[in-house]
């Protein structure tokens, strides 16, 4: 495993860092509990130090889950990463959208990020992570109906009083980093970037190069479709939220797939699934600090970390990259 330390800061994070939204079953058809903190516990072995959770994914299941993999490891050799700003159990703030819980319960989704909200979900998280501090907490999305000012001051005060290290953000544009960066020192936005999405290269990007801000990219693999194993007619399991989501139309699994069939031989020639190139391409992207990977098994999370144990040229950066000039997909959301 490689490393990359977060500018102005000591937090050193694994290239790719272990995403557990999946792990937690929310969104995702369910969770094997088990199998995801093996997987966590796999990655660790193979040096992925870092996790990336949320309080939202499976209404606290996935940050137990890191709790209960991480448990015995010593706290220094880990990175921890969640969030806050996403209230299930309150109906105050941005509404968001309607969803299910594992068990099938009807709930809403709600944006947050008021003082005291940040304040109760920092402890809540904490005793589901059986830790006392956390590496990176971060405000999960913009919250329209508090000022940023007061989460932002709250995050300094969870700071100062040594329940978080650093303050980051997610989803936020380079506006939005200004302001916060006002009230306490933002180090890192987690926004989604992929070969298929790449919508933040002209603003957000040469902003954070410029400030020194890191970018923690997350869907890398576009949520699976960048992994090449998923053909037109493709069948999601009940409560998987792909099934709506735009790149997963038979089209655009078509044309996507006709894409990784062009990069298919450096993969070959490397030896390495499409899935760990494609890893490979993002973290040689300017401005792109470290890919955040799900895995929701053993096998998925050895595939993400070894990629690592191989390179890509700047040859071979330019031709995928000039390949993928190519690409168009239909109605993407």
């Amino acid at each position: 495993m490689k490393y990359r330390n977060l500018e102005n800061t000591d937090l050193l994070l694994s290239e790719v860092t272990f995403g557990a939204w999946a792990a937690g079953g929310w969104m995702w058809g369910g969770t094997e509990r088990g199998e995801a903190v093996r997987a966590i516990k796999v990655a660790y072995s193979l040096g992925v130090t870092s996790i990336d959770t949320a309080p939202i994914y499976g209404q606290g299941t996935s940050e137990e889950i890191v709790g209960e993999a991480i448990k015995g490891i010593p706290r220094d050799n880990i990175q921890i990463l969640t969030k806050y700003g996403m209230r299930w159990d309150l109906e105050k703030g941005d509404f968001a959208f309607s969803s299910k819980d594992n068990s099938g319960k009807a709930i809403d989704i709600y944006k947050y990020a008021g003082r005291e909200s940040i304040i109760k979900e920092c402890e809540a998280s904490l005793k589901r992570l059986g830790t006392d501090y956390i590496d990176l907490y971060q405000i999960h999305w913009p919250d329209s109906t508090t000022p940023i000012e007061e989460s932002m001051e709250a995050m300094a005060s969870l700071i100062e009083q040594g329940k978080v290290r650093y303050a980051g953000v997610c989803n936020y544009d380079a506006e939005q980093l200004v302001e916060a960066q006002k009230y306490v020192d933002v180090v890192s936005d987690q926004v989604p970037y992929s070969m298929v999405n790449r919508s933040i290269k002209s603003e957000l990007i040469p902003y954070c190069i410029n400030h020194k801000k890191a970018i923690l990219a997350y869907s890398p693999l576009e949520r699976g479709l960048l992994t090449g194993k998923m053909q037109p007619g493709y069948k999601f399991s009940a409560g998987d939220h792909r099934a709506s989501v735009s790149f997963f139309k038979d089209e655009n699994l078509k044309r996507t797939n006709d894409f990784l069939e062009k990069i298919k031989p450096i993969a070959k020639e490397k030896r390495l699934t499409l899935a760990q190139l494609v890893i490979l391409w993002t973290l040689q992207q300017p401005g792109i600090t470290i890919a955040l990977v799900g895995a929701r098994n053993s096998e998925q999370a050895i595939i993400n970390a070894k990629a690592i144990d191989s390179n890509l040229s700047a040859e071979e950066v330019q031709i995928i990259s000039a390949h993928l000039a190519d690409l168009e997909l239909e109605s993407v959301r």
